[in-house]
């Protein structure tokens, strides 16, 4: 691969803010075909970047990663200027009881959802995504959602979503990446507001597998620790 074609691969990452290590780049070049037409070319670069660990795929710049005291709860509140590139560890709707969302996930198994007061059958694969993911019940997805960031750094902080942002909710896949700009840190919390987060996607398939299949059990251990009582 010349030099050019190398440079505006690396170029069409970084105007997302995705700034790939030598050591990925590297290995993406040895798995591509010779001769790739150069729009395909970026394209698989962005796909294959956006399913990795940003931790050991991107270089960690200290303007695209949170400051050294970013857990420091005694700082009641700041802005970060950004952008900072985060990927999505967990998710959890705090807006519905968690037996309500055990419930909505024994629906889905049943294929059944909501839809208005009316119950109806969903064929399987019906409200799939264009990447296969299937789409939560309308009534578990409206938040608001307590999630567990990760920067390339590996600083793990928690984010509140008080407000609705499109592609953030319970239904995402787990590892998909997004960029804040201009967010508030309370306390070291982030909270979250649709102008301020850009969901560029992606996933993690392991951890998005793992988080999917153990969700229920989860919720279920969560209500019973905490003394929900399940209706019905």
């Amino acid at each position: 691969m010349s030099t050019s074609i190398l440079a505006e691969v690396t170029q069409h990452l970084s105007a997302r803010h995705l700034h790939p290590s030598p050591q990925w780049l590297q290995t993406f070049i040895s798995t591509t075909r010779p001769n790739t037409p150069l729009p395909a070319l970026k394209s698989t670069a962005l796909f294959r970047l956006l399913a990795t660990d940003i931790t050991t795929s991107l270089i960690p710049h200290p303007t695209s990663v949170f400051p050294p005291d970013i857990l420091n709860a005694k700082i009641q509140s700041r802005y970060l200027v950004g952008p900072v590139v985060c990927q999505v560890l967990d998710i959890e709707d705090v807006g519905h009881s968690r037996w309500s969302q055990v419930e909505a996930i024994e629906a889905k198994e049943r294929g059944e959802m909501t839809k208005g007061r009316e119950i109806v059958r969903v064929v399987p694969g019906e409200n799939d995504d264009s990447n296969g993911n299937s789409s939560e019940p309308a009534a578990a997805s409206k938040g608001p959602f307590k999630s567990l960031l990760q920067d390339a750094k590996g600083v793990q902080i928690y984010a509140y979503d008080l407000r609705g942002i499109e592609g953030l909710n319970t239904g995402m896949s787990i590892g998909a990446k997004i960029v804040l700009r201009a967010v508030e840190v309370r306390r070291a919390v982030v909270m979250l507001e649709p102008g301020v987060v850009q969901v560029l996607g992606g996933r993690i398939e392991a951890l998005d597998r793992v988080w999917k299949e153990g969700r229920k059990e989860r919720l279920m251990a969560a209500a019973k620790a905490g003394g929900e009582v399940r209706q019905g």
